[in-house]
């Protein structure tokens, strides 16, 4: 299937598809609007970021944009002094959503920001724009996996109660796809937290509605207005386990073409999300790109999903049969077999390089899915039939039949998860090959999983050539949830690779990079199923510059 263009996303989505047209297009609305889903800012640059908004426009007032106006102050000084303010129209083809590109500004400084229309001022938002030349620290928190209907967005509440944070790298699943009877939506019932609309999701106005959704929740909109997001997607922005040519959860019979729906998919993200819209000339789905954090980081964002990935061996679902496991694993060896594509590879190996050679001390990978190579355990060998039975008994009888095949795949040699990097092997010796020729040994962040990590990356060889620290759910079921302790076990069958693995707790990733290391904090809180909450921290994994010894751990 071919990479959708921009001429071809128009042509399927009309001229809603127009992500940059000029305001004054359209008659402007005139009466009251609101601003229900709060303020934010994204992709910060040394001299500005992205600023967003949706003005919900008053009843009758549809079809019709929305004037506002835009302000951006410094932290800590008077509006009068260093105010900068501009236009911008919510148009009604955008959904009523509106982006400005704020230039101009002083770089690593601390800003506000905030819009008007018809006399309302909305909430207020800050950013932190890039620093250049002589870093001392860098402070991110790192995101993932947020089901809506899975729990309360306590972690986001904890990270906008943060004191320094210089930007969040939210490593997708934003939104997920599935209908109020779909995944994890048990605890949505009782939550009163069932998704919108309540069908599963394949329309531009379909993908709209789920994102407004999110944006409405309070906890969600006070961690955009704490700080810029750096975003990419995973696969639930569209559908579950995508790639270049469908996904496991599209069935072209019931739910039409897959290019009309990923199209849809993607403009609802462009419009919804703080992040620079398309470049020209370029996929829409190109939303690699790098930020430098003065001299002391490189953060280079990777795609891993609509751009190139291969069909996956086997989704995610039901275990596969015995007789299955050649022809599986076969496939899974083909050199041919792509996640990121020659053209990213190319670029990734290039920024890294650019960085290595200007003596930046870190580089770092925002990647959707987990990178290291992970055996699946054996249960059973492991923990002996009473652990085993005692660490199964909230499984139903077809979860237990379930478990019981994939155990018997992980002794005959199935990896953990095929839809992870783990299905793609020879991409991955190509991108560690990349990171060899530009002489770097990376921190690779990694989402998706639903499960925090701390991970040594070794290469096809067995050397050493990366440190991977994966962050958990913000409120994404996993299996833990179901089988406490299971994380003990996986690492325990990986004791080479696998130092950290939590399954249970739900929270986020604290990483702060400073000249000789850079720090993972695993953050917890103590329940989505309700408030307050009691935050925490489960693990602390440290790696050192240029270090080729393992991660070491740090106490919590």
């Amino acid at each position: 299937m071919t990479i959708m263009n921009r001429r071809r996303a128009m042509a399927l989505m009309g001229s809603g598809a127009a992500l940059a047209m000029p305001a004054g297009m359209a008659q402007a609305a005139t009466g009251a609007v609101r601003f229900d889903h709060g303020v934010a800012s994204g992709d910060p640059a040394p001299d500005g970021a992205i600023l967003w908004t949706r003005a919900t426009p008053a009843e009758g007032d549809a079809a019709r944009d929305v004037a506002l106006t835009w302000h951006v102050a410094p932290i800590g000084g008077h509006d009068a002094v260093g105010l900068r303010t501009g236009r911008v129209s919510a148009r009604a083809a955008r959904d009523h959503t509106a982006k400005v590109e704020v230039t101009g500004l002083q770089p690593g400084r601390d800003y506000r920001y905030w819009f008007e229309a018809a006399g309302l001022r909305s909430p207020e938002g800050r950013f932190r724009t890039l620093p250049r030349g002589a870093v001392e620290d860098v402070v991110l928190a790192v995101v993932s996996c947020q089901l809506y209907p899975g729990g309360f967005f306590n972690a986001y509440d904890a990270i906008a109660k943060t004191e320094r944070l210089d930007a969040v790298l939210h490593l997708g699943d934003y939104i997920y796809e599935y209908g109020a009877d779909g995944y994890g939506t048990d605890r949505g019932h009782k939550l009163n937290r069932l998704p919108e609309p309540a069908h599963e999701i394949v329309t531009l106005a379909d993908y709209r509605q789920r994102h407004a959704q999110v944006k409405r929740d309070p906890d969600m909109q006070a961690a955009h207005a704490r700080a810029a997001f750096i975003c990419v997607w995973d696969d639930h922005e569209v559908a579950n386990d995508d790639w270049i040519g469908g996904a496991e959860n599209h069935q072209p019979t019931t739910e039409g073409d897959w290019g009309r729906r990923k199209a849809a998919a993607m403009q609802a993200y462009f419009e919804w999300m703080p992040i620079r819209d398309p470049r020209p000339g370029q996929p829409w789905e190109a939303i690699n790109r790098s930020f430098d954090f003065g001299d002391l980081a490189t953060l280079v964002m990777v795609e891993t999903r609509l751009l190139a990935r291969s069909k996956q061996v086997h989704a995610k679902g039901a275990a596969p049969e015995p007789g299955e496991y050649a022809a599986m694993m076969a496939e899974r060896a083909r050199p041919d077999r792509e996640l990121l594509g020659a053209n990213q590879l190319d670029w990734i190996e290039r920024t890294l390089t650019r960085s290595v050679k200007a003596g930046t001390p870190w580089q770092v990978i925002g990647n959707q899915v987990v990178m290291a190579r992970i055996d699946g355990p054996d249960l059973e060998k492991q923990m002996g039939p009473a652990g085993y039975a005692r660490l199964t008994e909230r499984l139903s009888e077809t979860e237990h039949r379930n478990l019981a095949k994939a155990q018997a795949g992980y002794r005959a040699g199935l990896p953990l998860n095929f839809d992870s990097w783990d299905g793609y092997p020879a991409a991955r010796e190509r991108l560690y090959a990349a990171f060899r020729r530009a002489g770097s040994r990376p921190v690779v962040l990694s989402g998706d999983s639903h499960a925090a990590w701390a991970n040594d990356l070794y290469d096809a060889n067995g050397t050493l050539v990366a440190a991977e620290f994966a962050g958990t759910s913000i409120t994404s079921p996993s299996w833990g949830d179901m089988m406490p302790g299971i994380g003990r076990e996986i690492a325990a069958a990986n004791p080479k690779v696998v130092r950290f693995c939590d399954q249970e707790d739900k929270g986020w990733l604290h990483l702060t990079l400073t000249r000789d290391s850079a720090t993972a904090r695993y953050m917890t809180v103590s329940t989505v199923m309700a408030k307050p909450y009691a935050p925490g921290c489960a693990a602390i994994w440290r790696t050192r510059t240029g270090a080729v010894a393992p991660i070491e751990p740090l106490p919590a």
